[in-house]
């Protein structure tokens, strides 16, 4: 499961294809067989990816009568989002510091 830090979707979005998957989910929900139909990969490796996703907080689903459908789970971007803004504030942090000291010079 996700610790929180938005660092385990890192890792499970390293993988070229779970990418791909990530990104036709972001556009809108698709079912497994949806997905394989899209992809140059079987429907049980798309299910493995899937579930790398979704360990990872970025993709949770739903049944919808025999089908499970997947979608991005906001909640799970938003934490690496937040995981990424910790070093854009210490990157402006630093950036002040100089202005402040080259123009204290």
């Amino acid at each position: 499961m996700t610790n929180g830090t938005g660092t385990d979707g890192f890792a499970a979005l390293a993988d070229p294809t779970r990418r791909e998957i990530f990104e036709r989910l972001a556009k809108r929900p698709l079912a497994v067989g949806e997905l394989a139909e899209q992809l140059p990969v079987s429907r049980p490796a798309v299910s493995q990816h899937l579930k790398v996703l979704k360990e990872a907080g970025l993709v949770v689903d739903r049944q919808e009568g025999t089908r499970r459908v997947y979608r991005v789970d906001q909640r799970g971007v938003e934490a690496m989002r937040r995981y990424l803004d910790r070093f854009w504030d210490r990157a402006l942090d630093a950036f002040k510091t100089a202005v402040e000291e080259e123009q204290d010079a």
